[in-house]
């Protein structure tokens, strides 16, 4: 009879927790609708809130140039442009309209990479671009990841493309002394932004 009472206690128990759980989840559904419906990304937005990437997260939600929500989604890149082929993300503006595109080889990265990467492109909120903005946005994902493996140094053993990438800007950050010396290095020589100015709206002052 004890041994009855006590499974159905399990059970019960059990299932309270699995209701609490849906319904935990419901909320961040509900609170990211305008964003992504993908859960993965979803605990990447939540992580942001306990690091310095939390400006990004509520640009994200909403507190932009734009004041609306920007939308952030998985996708081939290559389909925007085949130069966009291997790049791991992008900022993008459409019309009135904001989105951060991932490349989809990315959907199975580790949500803590994906709050480094989307705290950077949360950064691009026009269809101006500058070397100071690329160095802010470089040096705030590398702060935002620094801040994570520090708290679980695990995640930097993670076999993962978007993971080797944050181990990289890392490795820069703090080679620099916490700063953007050597990512503004990094930066400046990327033949990608070899044609942009060296400041934009909002990213006026040297670094």
């Amino acid at each position: 009879m004890k041994k009855i009472i006590f499974i159905f206690f399990a059970v019960f128990f059990l299932s309270l927790n699995a209701f609490a759980i849906e319904e935990t989840d419901e909320k961040l559904f509900k609170k990211y609708k305008n964003v992504t419906q993908d859960f993965n990304l979803i605990k990447a937005l939540e992580i942001l809130d306990n690091t310095t990437g939390k400006y990004s997260k509520e640009a994200i939600l909403g507190k932009n140039l734009t004041n609306k929500p920007i939308k952030i989604e998985f996708m081939n890149l290559a389909s925007i442009n085949p130069m966009y082929m291997n790049f791991d993300a992008l900022g993008w503006k459409k019309k009135k309209n904001l989105y951060i595109y991932i490349n989809e080889k990315h959907n199975d990265a580790p949500p803590e990479a994906l709050s480094a990467i989307l705290a950077h492109e949360a950064i691009h909120q026009d269809e101006y671009n500058s070397l100071n903005e690329e160095t802010y946005a470089w040096t705030l994902e590398a702060a935002v990841w620094t801040q994570l493996t520090d708290d679980n140094p695990d995640l930097e053993k993670i076999s993962h493309p978007l993971v080797e990438r944050e181990n990289v800007i890392k490795k820069l950050f703090v080679r620099g002394n916490y700063t953007n010396e050597y990512i503004r290095k990094f930066v400046v020589t990327n033949k990608g932004y070899q044609n942009l100015p060296e400041r934009s709206y909002g990213f006026e002052e040297l670094l």
